[in-house]
């Protein structure tokens, strides 16, 4: 017994719009603990919505649908399904005073092919939609086969899941043992090496443990099964307290903690203010500290010093040592510094400096060269070197040398006494 999700909608083939309803539904069905093997998408084409059907009653016990269920020609979810089960329309004359209401109420006319929205196959219960015009359905076409339609605005569909789904699928006996999930974090270690550390736990069968990688970040998610979130919780913090041992300073938080929320924890619990000063990130890491509600309580801010000239005159830089050195070197990096930590007053700043390309590389300084100076409230400044390779395009040179410049903070922060 297990769910599918199936998303409609030539839109999503074409890459126009993300599908999100698909992540949301997975992370949903997880948190009931119903199994959920397979996802399709399909277009706006009755042929391919009655193959995927085929194919889907045949592996799993009930089929979630998204999109395709509004008054336009190529809105065919509905009139699809019931054609595929052989069973008639029927118009549902509390859909249709509901839709009307909803135009009335919004003052704008209805038009005749909205109609349409009221019809779903003789058998099949209302999904309300309290937000939309388009009302999905839960349907037992046959024993042991649940379908439930969905809109594809998301918003409309998350509040159906909720209000309605979720208590029926409960009623039918689903949802008695849930899965939970922590997302354990690291910075600065690769997920082979991190992958052979714990490679004792992948064996593991409740909680289980599986990784992840994304651009500098590797991620584990130990998910366990059980009756209830906090029994679940219980079987995980054993196996998350052992990894996070092993791992060290290179696990940085869970779930939806960031390098930025964590410094920025790290520096209030120290009542410490930090500045940065920004070359060839653009602003980027200031952007990444001020996505943190609440900030200000430790971020000064900063100063983009794209130009020499702004370097020279903000920060305090030698034009002599620019000009000798360029941009891209360790001494121009704690100048940097210095010199924001200074004008801004901060207790902590950083600074970056560096060739993002896709141009303006040389074999002496290639593409993806950047330094990072770290300055401390004693203004003592440590520098570090990356090459993220020239391989790398340009906006993940930027994300990689702000994030590596927390982490950096991070790891400072934690070594220095309060």
């Amino acid at each position: 017994m297990s769910a599918e999700i199936i998303c409609v909608g030539t839109e999503l083939l074409l890459g126009d719009i993300l599908n999100s309803n698909a992540q949301y539904l997975a992370k949903e069905l997880a948190r009931l603990g119903i199994p959920h093997y397979y996802q399709s998408v399909v277009g706006d084409n009755p042929g391919r919505i009655h193959q995927v059907l085929e194919m889907a009653i045949a592996r799993s016990s009930i089929l979630i649908f998204t999109g395709g269920l509004g008054p336009t020609p190529d809105d065919l979810t509905t009139e699809t399904i019931a054609e595929f089960f052989h069973t008639p329309l029927i118009e549902h004359p509390e859909v249709l005073q509901d839709i009307t209401e909803k135009f009335a109420m919004r003052r704008r006319e209805m038009t005749p092919n909205n109609r349409k929205q009221a019809l779903l196959p003789q058998g099949a219960a209302v999904l309300p939609n309290p937000s939309g015009t388009a009302p999905g359905m839960i349907w037992q076409p046959k024993p042991d086969l649940t379908l439930l339609t969905f809109p594809g605005v998301p918003s409309e569909m998350r509040r159906m899941w909720q209000e309605t789904a979720v208590p029926f699928l409960q009623a039918q006996g689903w949802g008695k043992q849930i899965i939970h999930s922590r997302l354990l974090r690291f910075w600065g270690i690769g997920e082979s090496t991190l992958a052979t550390k714990v490679a004792d736990f992948f064996d593991s069968p409740n909680p289980t443990v599986a990784p992840y990688a994304s651009a500098g970040e590797v991620r584990l998610r130990v998910s366990a099964k059980a009756p209830s979130e906090g029994e679940a919780i219980r079987l995980i913090e054993p196996i998350a307290a052992q990894i996070q041992a092993i791992a060290g300073a290179d696990y940085f938080g869970h779930d939806e903690q960031t390098l930025a929320t964590v410094v920025g924890e790290l520096l209030r619990d120290r009542q410490q203010t930090l500045s940065v000063a920004e070359s060839c990130t653009g602003g980027g890491l200031g952007e990444m500290l001020t996505q943190v509600a609440g900030s200000s309580d430790y971020f000064q801010g900063g100063v983009i010093s794209y130009a020499n000239t702004v370097k020279t005159q903000l920060l305090g830089v030698s034009p002599e040592l620019l000009n000798q050195l360029g941009a891209v070197s360790e001494p121009v990096a704690k100048q940097m510094a210095l010199g924001v930590q200074k004008q801004l007053g901060s207790d902590w700043s950083l600074s970056i400096t560096g060739i993002a390309g896709p141009g303006g590389g040389s074999d002496h300084k290639p593409v993806g060269l950047v330094y990072i100076g770290l300055a401390a409230p004693n203004q003592t400044v440590d520098i570090f070197e990356y090459r993220f390779g020239q391989e790398r395009d340009r906006a993940t040179i930027r994300y990689m040398s702000a994030c590596n410049a927390l982490d950096r903070l991070r790891r400072k922060l934690l070594d220095s006494p309060s």
